[in-house]
This record gives structure tokens, sequence and C-alpha cells, in this order.
């Protein structure tokens, strides 16, 4: 993409959870389009929490309450006046950001022509019937697209560090695997809600059918409903007293913490909500319960996500409460429905995931000819691992790619190596440049949740195995196991679980628990 003159954007964004995740492939389009540029995001402060770490927004404006009114309005735009924006993008539709754009003297204003605002905007993009009929996502990337911009379609994704990722970890370590994490709310209404009494029974079945456990959300505002499905499990399990089986954390998670929890679930069953979106944005699978609303405007877009819905005359009708007074939408779903989409998304094979370079051959930097990979012959031992039940799966960083150093398809023939002619399973990369930050380049665990997906891995019984700290990280990012090899570019790794001199050593670790010595 071009690089353009203004180095100075702000960026009006919208007002709930859900849309606001929905924006995130657009903010990431705009950077790329802006390589340069400070963008600074204006957003409500409940909002604000999901792009504290987004490397794709420089800076973020709370509009608050006190903004609100005439006054208010003149103090936000003074305020926003003094940062010197030379333009604006507006995902929120109300005139009241046109509005504020205007008084704050950018003088580049882009946005749809709706809501009467079309004055108000130097460059406004025309909203059609088309306009409003894509998946919400498009919707925010076609307005950089008819406004000028190239803009690459891409997944949501909240960036979560390492120390959230534990901290949440650590909330369900009493709870028995696979968690699956329950969102009974939505704050749209009552008509997006799924009923207490049928996520309880999914509930139990979980416990009872898959062992497993549940950890139930919410917002403040649903520890009612929270508490109540609780109170159902309690009523029936009398099994498991002596365990936790269940542990309710509505109103108990700030947004980043309810990001984190989701995360570390093993599957997401929830309505259309902030949280469903939150869900796919952290490569949870999901299980969307759909009633009032449409699910190719809203849904989930993680792969492999299930939705369920029933096929109404009247169904979507995007009301907040049903004006038939039976919402026979929701009453149609089962939980044998929802039930069955969450055994489809159990999974339950283990893998070992390797590092390319350094790991399985050595690293010359930048492999980029056929005459200089030279396999480590210890790889011919890796099938053990397949004798175990493990998969075995490449995960590497190709950045050479984005560089112009390595050709993508020279990249793919020696990863097809590993699959042809030493048992791998699968074999991903990342061709991104580091400046790009996308969720696929190691020490973001993207690369590990495609393989999860395409191949049913339990990632929490897994183990990745690296010469670098970022195979590590990695391995922490998903609660998975470490092993240090010894074998490329640094020596050793003080965080590891273990540490091998080859992989015949990373062998024996995952295999027996111990080193192999000579």
């Amino acid at each position: 993409m071009e690089a353009r003159s203004c180095d100075n954007i702000l960026v009006r964004g919208v007002n709930w959870i859900g849309d606001a995740v929905m924006t995130m492939p657009a903010m990431r389009a705009l950077r790329q389009a802006n390589p340069g540029a400070k963008i600074t995001l204006l957003v409500k402060p409940w909002v604000s929490p999901l792009f504290e770490k987004d490397p794709n927004v420089d800076a973020i404006i709370h509009y608050r309450r006190e903004h609100q009114g005439i006054l208010g309005k003149l103090r936000l735009a003074r305020e926003i006046r003094k940062y010197r924006f030379c333009e604006a993008f507006l995902f929120q539709n109300a005139m009241d950001a046109a509005v504020l754009s205007f008084l704050a003297g950018i003088p580049e204003r882009v946005g749809y022509s709706r809501d009467g605002r079309r004055l108000l905007l130097t460059r406004p993009v025309p909203y059609d019937r088309n306009s409003g009929s894509v998946h919400h996502i498009e919707y925010y990337l076609n307005l950089l697209l008819k406004s000028g911009l190239q803009a690459e379609k891409s997944s949501p994704w909240i960036y979560l560090s390492l120390d959230e990722r534990q901290q949440a970890r650590a909330r369900l370590e009493e709870l028995k695997r696979p968690v699956i994490a329950i969102n009974p709310g939505a704050t749209y209404g009552s008509s997006k809600r799924w009923h207490p009494r049928r996520f309880a029974e999914v509930a139990w079945k979980v416990i009872n059918e898959l062992h497993g456990s549940v950890v139930i959300l919410g917002g403040p505002s649903e520890a009612a409903i929270a508490a109540e499905i609780a109170g159902l499990l309690e009523a029936a399990d009398t099994l498991h007293k002596s365990e936790p089986r269940h542990l309710v954390l509505a109103g108990k998670t700030s947004l980043r913490e309810l990001a984190a929890v989701i995360s570390e679930s093993d599957i997401l069953v929830t309505n259309d909500s902030g949280p469903m979106h939150m869900g796919y944005a952290v490569g949870t699978p999901v299980v969307a319960i759909f009633g009032s609303t449409s699910p190719e405007a809203t849904g989930p877009v993680g792969e492999g996500d299930i939705v369920i819905r029933k096929a109404l005359d009247c169904s979507p009708c995007f009301e907040r409460e049903c004006s038939k007074g039976d919402l026979k939408c929701m009453d149609l779903i089962t939980t044998e429905d929802v039930f069955s989409a969450v055994q489809r998304l159990v999974k339950k094979r283990p893998a070992v995931f390797f590092d390319r370079d350094g790991t399985l051959c050595r690293d010359v930097n930048y492999l980029n000819r056929m005459e200089d990979l030279e396999i480590f012959p210890e790889v011919k031992g890796l099938m053990r691992l397949k004798e175990k039940g493990y998969a075995l799966i490449g995960v590497s960083n190709q950045s050479g790619i984005a560089r112009g150093i390595i050709r993508e398809d020279f990249v793919k023939e020696v990863n097809g190596i590993f699959i042809d002619e030493y048992g791998f399973d699968g074999f991903y990369y990342c061709p991104h440049h580091p400046d790009e930050h996308c969720f696929c380049r190691k020490p973001e665990p993207g690369l590990l949740i495609r393989a999860r997906n395409d191949f049913g891995i339990d990632l929490k019984s897994s183990f990745v195995v690296g010469d670098k700290e970022v195979d590590v990280l990695l391995a922490k990012a998903v609660g998975a196991k470490a092993v240090h090899v010894a074998t490329g570019q640094e020596a050793s790794s003080p965080i590891a679980d273990y540490s091998a001199r080859d992989l015949d050593d990373a062998v024996a670790i995952i295999t027996h628990g111990s080193v192999r010595r000579q």
C-alpha cells in the first residue's frame, strides 16, 4: 500500500463491544495504509480496553459522560482540536461523529453518507442497500475501500499479554478440562437470550457426559442469570461436591480479564453478544445461539464456529423484545442442539509443534536455497511421537517472504519435505513482516489455532519444541509445555518447561518425561 500524506489520524470508534471487535480488521487495514502515521481512537471508556495493547492504535481518547450535550461536545471538540488531526475516519454512523470532527476542525472527514450528515463530510462514502447487507466486518472495511484505500480482509484479534493469559489460566486451574465457557446474557434485550434453564442443561451435560467443567461469564447486570444457572447445577450435581465443576465469574472480571478467561476456555457457548465476538477474536471455538438477529450480519467468523438458529418467517426481526410474546426462535432451540455442537468442537488429539530453522534443520539465516537445507538426522526419530498418538506439526516465522529475501513457493517446498518424507501432519508458516503485528507471527498463537482447528488439537495437552525464546513464549501463550533444544540460535531458555540437547532428547522428554543421556 502507498503511504499517505496525513500522519495524524483520528478514528471515531463505535460504542458497543461486539461492534468494536468487528472494526479491528479495518483498524489493521488503516495502519497498513498509513504505516508512519499516528492513529488515535476516540471511543467510549467501556470499549477502550479492547484496544489497550493493539499495535494498530497509538493513542486512545475517551468519549466520556461529561461530553454529552451541546456544551460537552464543544469541550470535547476543543480538546480534539489541540491534537491537530489531519484526517478523521468515522466508523460510528451517528450524526454526532460528523459534528464532532467538523467542530474539531479536522480538514479531511471520511464516513458513510447516512443519517443526514453528508454536508459535514469531505469524503462522503455512499450508503446503499448493499452497504448494509454485508457482515459488519466488511461494512467497516468497505468504508476504507470506497474512500480510496486498499483494505484486505482479516480476522479480528484482541492482543493479550502473556501475564493476562497466565492469570486467567490460574483462575481456571482447578476446573477439569474441557472447560466450557457459558455466556447466557445479551445486553440488546430478551429476544437475544436463550433460556437459563437450557444453558444449565448444557452445562450439566458437559459435566456429566464430557467429564469437564463450566465457567459462567457475564457482566454485573447478568450476575442474577449466572447465579440461577449455578443454582440449577448445584441442585443437580450431587456427585462432584468435593471437586469444583463450575465457576461463576459473572460480574467478577474486567473486560480484558473476560477476554483472557474466554481465551483460556476450550469452547464458548453464547448468545449473540459482545463476548461472542470476543470469543472468535481470541481464537476460542464458538457455539453461537441466534434468535432475533442475523448471523449473516453479525455472526462469529472463526473457522469452525457453529451458529445455532431456527429458520422462521419472523426471524431475524431485530426486535429487543418479541412482539408476538412467544420467543419461538429461542424456544425451538433445544439443549441437544447446543450440546451436539459442543461435542463437535471438543478437541482431543495432542500434538507436538516444531519450529523449523534451528530445530528441524540448521539455521542459515533466511534459508532460500535448497543446497543450504541441512535437516538434522534426529528428525527421523520423531515418528516415535506419532506412535504415541501425537500429531507432528511445524510452525515457522518466515518474514523473509515479506522482506523479499525468500520466495513463498520455496518455503512451501521445504515444508512439504517434512510432510512427505518425515510424516508431519501439517506445516504452518507466517509470511508477514514483523511490523504488521499479525496474530500468526510467533509468539502470537495464530498458527497453533489454525492447526487446532484443522487437526482437532487439544493445545493444553500439547508440546512446543524450538530453539528460540519465541517458541517457548508460544507454548506459554496457549498453555502447552515448552521444550527448548540447544541446536539453534539460543543455547538455553530460563522459562522453558524442559531443556533438551537435541531432538532425541526432546522425544525422550515428551514420551518418558526424561532426557536421553550419553
